[in-house]
């Protein structure tokens, strides 16, 4: 029999909290980022921890 595993929970929680702060850094009146050189390590590290959540998920 194979163990359940379930959802990688820091990866989980490192995309939740990734996605608030690149939801909070995003200026909507000018359409930019607040500090660009960190929003584009949070968005790379944002989508790596989706890819990697998703990629677990399939596996199953």
């Amino acid at each position: 029999m194979s163990a359940k595993k379930g959802h990688s929970f820091p990866l989980l929680i490192i995309a939740i909290v990734l996605g608030g702060t690149i939801f909070k850094q995003f200026d909507r009146e000018n359409l930019k980022f607040e500090e660009p050189a960190l929003a584009v390590v949070y968005i790379i590290t944002f989508l790596i921890s989706v890819y990697l959540l998703v990629k677990n998920n399939k596996e199953k």
